[in-house]
């Protein structure tokens, strides 16, 4: 099978898309398949350095243009060669992940090739959108997306939260298709004492956060944690938030961005993971926490609800209310064997979800539509 994978994030940008089309294309390579990928070609100054292929999968790159307040992402302008480029890869199926420009285009110029797409919704962009000051184009951006999805073969959802968000929004033929997470990598073996007593120096409970650094992920709601007695905040990522988060949270240990074992150590080490953004599809760091033993604190929305299981592997608060996060956490930490039991569900509960598992899935998808 020959895939053509088109994504709105790439490397060297680092997010939840990037993180899917990369298990993906590992995917496809260990089963045999031949891919390559269209994504928005990164700044100037990373261009000689970016990979130009990934999992034996070329990598061309389609004009872009820094997305403002946030020039370290890069968003695809029109690019009239790419039904071109299509056309000489000779796709039998065009894997569109997080579809708006870009995927936009590719749907389209797949349409007119009679090649079947699948579009594979990740981004809750309405939303993004309205936190980065376009509240007002809410509704026009979800038309936007609503349009684009009417037009693959089918649709993939991570959570029911989004699954529902697209039939609500008239798309038809949309399926659930989950997200998967690395054993290997994400585990409670990883867990690092060292690094522990480094963070922690007089025992403290080690409460955390991974991810983006960005307005939309509300990292600002852990300051309401900050003050609770024996905790210490560690917060894991990069973004442009960064700054502005240092100065609200003093005592807070940020680790930046890591990748690798630095990552799997940091994760494995925390007591309790916790997520403050109320627009995630699905929170591959949270699963991820949950592969390395550690409970979740939630927002109860979007697809946050499929991933924890409040009262099993975490709990969920009210989204975006400062006070329920922080009544929670002290919950957990005031609780050891409650949160030893919540570690061991919450690695259970990841056990059949490897990324070989979901990435057979995706091939069942794939067959349906070319049937």
């Amino acid at each position: 099978m020959r895939v053509a994978v088109i994504t709105e994030s790439f490397l060297p940008h680092v997010d939840g898309v990037t993180n899917t089309v990369c298990r993906v294309l590992e995917h496809l390579r260990d089963q045999g398949h031949e891919a390559m990928v269209i994504a928005p070609a990164p700044a100037p100054a990373q261009r000689r350095t970016a990979a130009h292929s990934h999992a034996g999968a070329p990598v061309l790159w389609a004009p872009s243009a820094p997305l403002p307040g946030y020039p370290a992402f890069r968003f695809a302008v029109p690019w009239p060669a790419l039904p071109a480029a299509l056309r000489e890869f000779d796709p039998d199926i065009v894997h569109v992940a997080a579809p708006a420009g870009l995927g936009a285009q590719a749907v389209l110029a797949a349409r007119r090739l009679g090649v079947p797409s699948v579009a594979v919704y990740q981004t809750d962009i309405a939303a993004f959108a309205a936190r980065y000051g376009l509240r007002a184009a809410e509704r026009s951006i979800w038309h936007w997306i609503a349009t684009v999805h009417r037009h693959a073969a089918r649709t993939l959802a991570p959570s029911w939260d989004a699954v529902d968000a697209l039939l609500r929004q008239g798309v038809q033929r949309v399926a659930r298709w989950s997200r998967g997470v690395d054993l290997e990598r994400f585990d409670p073996r990883h867990r690092d004492e060292q690094l522990r007593g480094e963070l922690a120096p007089n025992g403290e409970l080690l409460v955390g956060y991974v991810g983006r650094l960005a307005r939309e992920k509300r990292v600002d709601l852990l300051a309401s944690v900050a003050d609770l007695p024996g905790i210490r905040l560690v917060v894991v990522g990069a973004g442009p938030s960064r700054p502005a988060l240092e100065r609200q949270l003093p005592n807070a240990a940020f680790l930046g961005f890591r990748s690798g074992s630095a990552l799997s150590a940091a994760v494995a080490s925390l007591d309790v993971f916790v997520h403050t953004g109320m627009h995630e599809t699905f929170c591959q760091a949270a699963q991820e926490a949950k592969a390395s033993g550690v409970p979740v604190v939630a927002p109860a929305a979007g697809g946050l609800l499929d991933v924890v299981e409040h009262g099993r592997t975490g709990l969920h608060y009210t989204p975006g209310d400062a006070a329920a996060l922080r009544a929670q956490v002290a919950v957990l930490a005031g609780d050891p064997g409650r949160r030893t039991a919540m570690a061991l569900a919450a690695q259970e509960s990841v056990a059949g979800c490897g990324w070989g598992a979901i990435g057979d899935e995706l091939l069942g998808h794939y067959r349906d539509v070319l049937v």
